[in-house]
């Protein structure tokens, strides 16, 4: 059985995508991370709710927002908002609802 509080396991200088349930309006995926940042602005065309399950991140936004998030925290990012992961603790389990209206 799947847990959603135990790193994916597997090559730790890749993020780990599980896609957990996707439907037409509705996509939900675990993501493990192991230190990784982007260095390219994720712009997409769905609203995205994401939850630190284990670990910490930091969002970059366009216009200079920065968000940390710890264990439990989330956030609502609305669609075509530019943003990207500018820190990341090592593992860290990120839990991502993209959905659209």
């Amino acid at each position: 059985m799947n847990n959603l509080f135990i790193p994916n396991t597997g090559n730790p200088s890749e993020e780990i995508f599980e896609s957990l349930l996707q439907l037409p309006n509705i996509k939900i995926q675990k993501i493990t991370s192991h230190g990784q940042t982007s260095d390219e602005w994720y712009e997409q065309e769905e609203d995205e709710w994401v939850v630190i399950i284990e670990g910490e991140g930091e969002l970059t936004f366009e216009d200079g927002r920065v968000i940390r998030l710890g264990k439990g925290e989330y956030i609502h990012i609305p669609r075509m908002q530019k943003h990207k992961v500018t820190y990341c603790a090592s593992p860290t389990i990120w839990l991502a609802i993209h959905y659209s209206r």
